[in-house]
């Protein structure tokens, strides 16, 4: 085997780690330089091709990211030029383009535009179907295939989100921009409901035959850690602090058959520590500023299930005041429910029944089979076994997840027999 052959085998090798890696931060600073998500991807194709066709015998340049960037611009120039479509051009577009090249090609200028494309994807004008599509393409680089089978829909249902959402972002001219100052706590806010919108779909499936979907509670990290690091604001450690202490009990959260397994009944031994040191260490950061909001709380929450040794070594009074907080921030019917749980496990299954049955009475949360099901456990703890059967059965009405529904199958059957 020469060595030629031999040299080239490496480079194409080191281009597809390139390609992994660092593809995203090219298509994002390459929409900023020329203004359109299609064109930028076509860019990024063309520049990546030209990289198989010339850095066998060129060598890999010194900067290869800044190399993309730079060949990928010129292509969609090119492009620019030979479209019909683009006949009448603005005088200035090519001026503006030639002097953007030389701003922002590595460091602090291409993770800005990856900022940029988060919040253009996340813009509040798009529809949020349409936000999480948008971000699992664009940002994270999620095949349409791979988005659409994760969320159980039609690959064609999927691009057309896609479609439209790109549409929307030209038509609505939805500037590529990180929000000033004075808007961005807000902005940020949609940002983070959008990752954690991903991340629970990964974490507990609203739908389907699996309780998880790694891959999207995995994408779901690796956007929180990005917003971390590009934006180390206390809400963002708090979000990223939470997906890790939740992620941390997958390989605990359901047997090989792929049945649940409840919170009190897992395998701690099998809960990831790399995942709870870390968040638990994001979440005293979290804390330790005065900006902190719902998502530091709740990690919070988290972590103080995360480091308790058992179930029953579980410190409910401190969970509860950290829900007496929450609340405060966000006075919610779920936090609520989640609330009386935990007063439950606190005070006895009797004043948490009373606090869910308040909930219900109000008429929030009858279609949410989580309620129904908490209630029946309670109900089946101080033995109102009709109660908790009739409970139990709308909550298996309601669920749409084949392992919730045959938990809950199973617990059913336990009280008939």
């Amino acid at each position: 085997m020469s060595q030629a052959f031999c040299k080239a085998t490496e480079i194409h090798e080191a281009i597809e780690v390139i390609y992994r890696n660092h593809s995203r931060h090219v298509f994002a600073t390459l929409i900023r330089l020329l203004g359109d998500f299609d064109m930028a991807e076509e860019a990024l194709h063309d520049a990546f091709k030209a990289a198989v066709e010339q850095w066998p015998s060129d060598g890999i340049p010194a900067n290869p990211r800044a190399w993309l960037i730079s060949v990928g611009r010129f292509k969609g120039i090119d492009a620019i030029r030979r479209s019909a479509r683009f006949e009448q051009l603005p005088e200035d577009i090519e001026e503006r383009l030639a002097a953007d090249i030389s701003e922002g090609l590595d460091g602090e200028g291409i993770e800005d535009d990856r900022l940029r494309l988060i919040f253009t994807c996340c813009h509040p004008a798009l529809l949020p179907e349409a936000q999480i599509a948008l971000t699992l393409r664009e940002v994270c680089g999620l095949t349409t295939e791979a988005i659409a089978s994760a969320f159980l829909i039609a690959p064609t249902t999927l691009a057309q989100r896609i479609v439209r959402a790109k549409t929307k972002i030209r038509s609505a001219r939805i500037p590529y921009q990180v929000p000033s100052a004075d808007r961005l706590r807000d902005r940020l806010g949609n940002v983070l409901r959008v990752v954690y919108l991903i991340f629970n779909e990964g974490y507990f499936a609203s739908s389907g035959d699996s309780l998880v979907r790694p891959e999207l509670s995995e994408e779901a990290i690796r956007l929180g850690r990005l917003l971390v690091e590009l934006l180390p604001e206390a809400e963002a450690q708090g979000l990223l602090a939470l997906m890790l202490l939740q992620e941390s009990r997958r390989a605990a959260r359901c047997l090989p058959s792929g049945d649940l397994v409840l919170l009190a009944e897992q395998d701690r031994a099998l809960w990831n520590q790399n995942y709870i040191v870390e968040g638990s260490r994001l979440v005293e950061q979290a804390l330790s500023s005065r900006r902190f909001g719902p998502y530091s709380l709740q990690a919070a929450i988290a972590a103080v299930h995360a480091n308790a040794a058992s179930a029953e070594a579980t410190d409910w009074a401190e969970i509860v005041a950290l829900y007496d907080i929450l609340l405060s921030f966000d006075p919610s019917p779920i936090i609520e429910l989640n609330r009386a749980v935990a007063v439950a496990m606190r005070d006895g299954p009797l004043p948490g029944l009373a606090l869910i049955d308040a909930i219900l009475a109000r008429g929030e949360l009858n279609d949410y089979h989580l309620a129904h099901s908490s209630r029946a456990d309670l109900c089946r703890r101080l033995g109102r076994i009709a109660e908790a059967k009739a409970s139990y059965q709308l909550a298996f009405n309601l669920s749409q997840l084949a392992p919730g529904r045959r938990f809950l199958a199973r617990r059913l059957d336990e009280l008939q027999n």
